[in-house]
């Protein structure tokens, strides 16, 4: 079983420039062909209020509800480009997501530039215990200099999976010492802090640049130390069509990185780990 850890879908088309197609290109039955001409059999669509799709929420529930034995939602809450991004009523706001998208997870986005004071505020911790108290997964969009703050999150919440977006955000041109990866590589002591396998067009100093060769020793790292369980394949798409196919977002793992990976433990990473894991929260019947 493959399964997608990491897309999208939106009515519009977000991101600038301008495309020709900008109702179509982003919409969930572009996603579920390219699926379909893959074998990824489900996905998880991480939603993203941006720009001209304040509702993605409600998009994403209704792709949900049209496919309901293919996709599961991740909802947007309080990401950074929310008007209430960290502000105080995030948990009553997650409470009510979970209640009105009947999650089993959702997404949160982290400026760049965020100090990870919230984290530790009385609403931050607020948020997290709702979290746990709603057995959430917790979907994160994370600067690697606050991975000491996602540990201290993950040994308060030892029962709430974090999912880290795009690798963590390691910097291949730092190189297999760069303190970049050696941060990420650290919280792996935190037995529920897991990784995407995607997004190499982040991390590599040429994004396009297929099939990131000169990205394999992150892949070899993160294998090492998080294992076949913690890591979960993701394709970014559509947002990777700048960069890679969606087949190409699949084989830069499972083709180029099979040197890396035993064929058992990739079927774990391409979808089975990710599967058990939506189970265990009761995102699959």
């Amino acid at each position: 079983m493959i399964v997608d850890s990491h897309c999208h879908a939106w009515r519009y088309w977000p991101y600038e420039p301008p495309v020709p197609d900008p109702y179509s290109r982003a919409a969930v039955e572009q996603l579920l062909f390219e699926m379909d001409e893959c074998g990824v059999e489900e996905a998880v669509l991480v939603a993203a209020r941006i720009d001209h799709n304040p509702d993605n929420n409600d998009y994403v529930q209704y792709c949900v509800r049209r496919f309901p034995d293919r996709l599961y939602q991740f909802a947007d809450v309080d990401c950074m480009w929310t008007p209430t991004y960290h502000t105080p009523g995030a948990a009553e706001r997650l409470d009510q997501a979970v209640t009105t998208y009947n999650l089993r997870g959702f997404t949160h986005y982290v400026e760049a530039d965020d100090d990870g004071s919230w984290f530790i505020s009385d609403g931050g911790q607020a948020f997290f215990r709702t979290a746990a108290r709603l057995n959430q997964i917790v979907s994160i969009h994370l600067p690697v200099h606050l991975q000491p703050a996602l540990r201290r999150l993950a040994e308060q919440f030892p029962e709430t999976p974090f999912v880290c977006h795009h690798m963590a955000y390691p910097v291949t041109a730092e190189g297999p010492g760069g303190p970049a990866l050696k941060e990420i590589l650290t919280s792996a002591a935190r037995a529920n802090v897991h990784i995407k396998l995607s997004g190499f067009h982040y991390v590599a100093p040429v994004g396009w640049d297929y099939p990131h060769a000169e990205s394999a020793f992150i892949v070899r790292a993160l294998y090492e130390h998080f294992g076949p369980e913690r890591l979960h394949w993701g394709s970014d798409y559509p947002v990777v069509r700048w960069a890679m196919t969606y087949r190409q977002a699949l084989e830069v793992i499972r083709t180029h990185c099979s040197a890396i990976i035993p064929a058992g433990d990739m079927e774990r990473v391409l979808g089975g780990s990710l599967h058990d894991l939506l189970q265990k929260h009761g995102m699959l019947a």
